[in-house]
């Protein structure tokens, strides 16, 4: 298994990575070390196998003590995911700020974006992950836990933003809010491994747009209809519709709102025509 070392991921594990978010100094010097041990635990399992490698040769490589790397991380397989923690929170924020007008699952697929951008920000680093946690099966459990972290958050929107415990005929919304947090998840987890697959070569954000516009095609009509959100006032004021099209003649007339998402727009025109 030894190769000749790989120089080029560890760089860019550093400072190819996405940005943290605002936030204090420490936070920020505590994301780069992450990231430093990160790549040289990525380095040394590519040159001398993952059982081979010790924490403290992990440590020797970053240029830090046995303890500090303990500081960061429980254990040598969960080093190598040194962004899930930052990533999750940035996407727990897309969560918190998104419009009111916006359809909840919309909102669940641009939280998600942020972590395919954690990918995609270091192409390289990324493929050689998928390479180790595909050979390695305490890497592979240590990856799985990392999804259901953002399964569960994305769960956790969808079902607030209706009554889990309001199951009767005719109310199937908290059962699709759950398999829809589900089918976001596995939609972005199918992109992601094809592009990985392709040695991170390709548009990944347009194929990810294009799977989760099949997930809002099959969803997205369900959740919510003929339902008043729980969080809104028991008479809330009519909203205007994102986007409207209307037929004039053999000419279609589209009006939407400023601040309409763009995929929501192109649905509408998408369907109009569909039905003209």
């Amino acid at each position: 298994m030894s190769q000749p070392a790989k120089t080029s991921p560890r760089a860019s594990a550093v400072s190819d990575a996405p940005e943290t978010p605002a936030g204090t100094k420490a936070a920020a010097q505590r994301l780069k070390m992450r990231r430093e041990l990160a790549a040289a635990a990525m380095e040394l399992f590519a040159n001398k196998g993952y059982e081979a490698t010790t924490v403290d040769e992990i440590a020797s490589v970053a240029g830090v003590a046995r303890r500090t790397f303990f500081r960061h991380f429980r254990s040598k397989e969960e080093a190598i995911f040194p962004d899930h923690d930052d990533t999750l929170t940035r996407a727990e924020a897309v969560l918190d700020v998104a419009p009111a007008h916006e359809h909840p699952l919309d909102t669940v697929c641009r939280g998600i974006k942020e972590v395919m951008k954690m990918y995609a920000a270091s192409p390289a680093v990324s493929v050689e992950r998928y390479r180790l946690t595909r050979e390695v099966p305490a890497l592979r459990e240590r990856e799985i836990a990392s999804v259901a972290r953002y399964e569960r958050l994305f769960t956790r929107y969808l079902l607030a933003h209706f009554d889990e415990t309001d199951h009767h005929d005719g109310n199937d919304d908290p059962l699709l809010a759950e398999v829809a947090a589900s089918a976001v998840v596995t939609a972005h987890n199918h992109v992601l491994r094809r592009w990985l697959r392709a040695g991170g070569q390709g548009d990944v954000e347009a194929q990810l747009d294009h799977a989760f516009s099949i997930v809002r095609k099959t969803f997205g009509s369900g959740i919510g209809a003929g339902r008043t959100l729980s969080s809104a006032p028991s008479s809330p004021e009519p909203v205007a519709p994102p986007a409207t099209v209307r037929t004039q003649g053999e000419v279609l007339v589209a009006v939407a709102r400023t601040d309409a998402p763009l995929d929501e727009v192109m649905r509408t025109i998408e369907e109009a025509l569909r039905n003209k």
